[in-house]
């Protein structure tokens, strides 16, 4: 055991949760110059023409606003998907919003994609430069995710094409790579789009945006829910080929509540939102296996949900994952957690 899981384990996992992930992004972003001093030494890979250092990346939900990209990236993450942003700023779902689940190395969230808004983070974006993968300037491939305003009736196809389009036009200049987010389960109604018949024109519409404002060909990829029936799953499979996207986040949060080990009281307790961590692993395996088995080789898939050791990076890749995201088991393991991750499977692959 680490000394930030002793700490977390008697003291930290006491504070709320919200209140202990903005003190412990502060001391992040603080700390970053010092631990940028000890570059970590891995094994790039290429994906959708982008070259990464490794594997690892930080899932979009922690740095919602692009205040930390560097220093996260200091710690040991190749990538960081920031986001979700929308295009018009939001505070999200009213507080507490953020539980843990310590007995299953989980996190409940119903945040609700509380964020500054598409302009304010272009804004921040432009003024830290951007840095396109394979450039000599130093720190992660950047990824932006992008989620649907909550105000915009997810019934009018005109009003919600206009949104992500909103926020594909300020954001795609900045990205190396950009994802849909259709499939939180905290902004009511976003899973319908998830929907092929929804879906297709939307990232339809995101990708000719995105051509018109980018000097580059930014890559596009969608991130779809674990609970997708197997058969929607690939139906989305099927889409992405259809449409020509450069790849599948997989997956989201779950709002299933099953084999859970805390108390059943606990759980009643904390409430609606989606589930992240450990009891993720097995259906976000799941859905990758279907996925890489349906799209064939070529397509870029990104492996997320419920990886917290090095072995279970090691099964994603071995089951098709391109890249690899977490965020639950990094609030769980701390700061040192990206590195050892990433010796682990380089030790491992090897």
């Amino acid at each position: 055991m680490t000394l930030y899981e002793r700490a977390f384990e008697h003291g930290l996992s006491r504070l709320d949760a919200e209140r202990a992930h903005h003190l412990g992004f502060r001391a992040i972003r603080a700390g970053a110059p010092l631990v940028a001093r000890f570059p970590l030494r891995s094994t790039p890979v290429t994906a959708m023409g982008l070259r990464f250092a490794h594997p690892l990346g930080l899932a979009a939900g922690f740095d919602k606003n692009a205040v930390g990209i560097d220093a996260l990236g200091a710690l040991g993450f190749g990538h960081v998907e920031v986001g979700t942003v929308t295009a018009r700023p939001q505070p999200g779902n009213p507080t507490p919003r953020l539980f843990r689940l310590v007995a299953d190395r989980a996190v409940v969230n119903r945040m609700g994609f509380n964020n500054e808004g598409a302009p304010a983070v272009a804004d921040r974006l432009a003024r830290r430069g951007h840095r396109r993968s394979g450039s000599s300037r130093p720190g992660p491939v950047l990824g932006i995710n992008i989620g649907k305003t909550k105000v915009v009736p997810e019934d009018d196809e005109a009003a919600v094409l206009a949104d992500y389009g909103l926020s594909t036009r300020l954001l795609a200049p900045h990205a190396d790579y950009l994802v849909v987010n259709v499939s939180s389960p905290n902004t009511p109604g976003l899973r319908s789009l998830q929907a092929v018949e929804r879906l297709g024109p939307l990232l339809a519409h995101v990708r000719r945006v995105a051509d018109a404002v980018s000097t580059a060909r930014v890559p596009l990829l969608v991130k779809i829910a674990p609970d997708l029936a197997d058969d929607d799953v690939l139906a989305v499979a099927d889409l992405a080929l259809e449409v020509g996207l450069d790849g599948i986040v997989a997956t989201n949060t779950t709002i299933s509540r099953e084999g859970l080990r805390s108390h059943a009281d606990q759980v009643a307790g904390v409430g609606a939102g989606g589930l992240s961590g450990r009891p993720l692993r097995a259906r976000s395996l799941q859905v990758l296996r279907l996925l890489r088995g349906r799209v064939g080789p070529d397509l870029t898939l990104v492996g997320v949900g419920g990886i917290s050791t090095a072995d279970d990076a090691r099964e994603r890749v071995e089951a098709g994952a391109d890249l690899l995201q977490a965020y639950t088991a990094f609030v769980y393991g701390g700061p040192t957690w990206p590195r050892r991750i990433v010796k682990g499977l380089d030790d491992g692959l090897r």
